[in-house]
């Protein structure tokens, strides 16, 4: 369980952490060999409802910008206590970032620790904020850490953002993997899509790969890293 009691925060940001019950668990993202992780990604689970449940209740409420503190400081804790050496993958909403005593925070309470550690994951939902991602791109580059885009493919998350976000990393979803390896669409759609994405020296993440023949196919195609049910499941 993460608790949040001793952080750095105001009291407000704190109470309203208080409320919340949630643990972490962590999907490794291995490269093209599949067997060497290149980086953990940090799950949210919470203890009373799922996570989307969670999103939801807390979009209504018009309290999401407590969830991108907690899973911040959250996940940060909990990777730290697994011991891992790689770096971790944090989800973060794209209308949200937290404020600047907030980040200012996060440093003093992690320090020199997180500095090339970090991978900052942009999801696909709820809206995109350019203004949120610009600082978001300031902290993370000061301290040497790696921007990345979630789910293309399957929502807001597009090459015409990928374009106004420059990320360092791409995750193509499910939906452009699943069946690659004899669906000659998904196919060609993914080769061109890595072509593009590599002439820009970004880094293409193959998600939720679940069977051999599509993790065989994709290497083959020149994917960098893969993440899925096929090579390890969230623990």
């Amino acid at each position: 369980m993460i608790y949040y009691d001793d952080l750095p925060l105001n009291e407000e940001i704190l109470k309203a952490l208080g409320e919340l019950s949630i643990n972490y668990v962590f999907q490794p993202i291995f490269k093209a060999d599949g067997k060497t992780v290149y980086a953990y990604e940090a799950l949210m689970r919470p203890t009373e409802m799922t996570v989307t449940e969670l999103i939801e209740d807390y979009t209504k409420r018009n309290k999401l910008h407590v969830l991108e503190v907690a899973t911040f400081f959250g996940a940060m804790q909990a990777y730290f206590l697994r011991g891992y050496e790689q770096r971790v993958s944090i989800n973060s909403f794209p209308s949200d970032c937290m404020q600047g005593e907030e980040a200012d925070a996060f440093l003093e309470y992690f320090g020199e620790e997180i500095r090339g550690r970090m991978i900052i994951e942009n999801l696909e939902y709820p809206y995109f904020s350019p203004r949120h991602w610009e600082i978001k791109r300031e902290s993370v580059k000061h301290m040497d850490n790696l921007l990345s885009v979630d789910d293309f493919g399957s929502g807001i998350n597009d090459i015409e953002r990928v374009d106004i976000m420059s990320p360092d990393i791409v995750k193509l979803d499910r939906e452009l993997i699943s069946g690659i390896d004899h669906i000659t669409e998904k196919q060609e759609n993914v080769k061109k899509l890595v072509q593009y994405f590599h002439s820009h020296k970004i880094l293409v993440v193959a998600e939720g790969v679940e069977e051999k023949e599509e993790f065989d196919y994709l290497v083959g195609l020149g994917i960098d890293l893969f993440q899925g049910f096929y090579l390890a499941r969230p623990a």
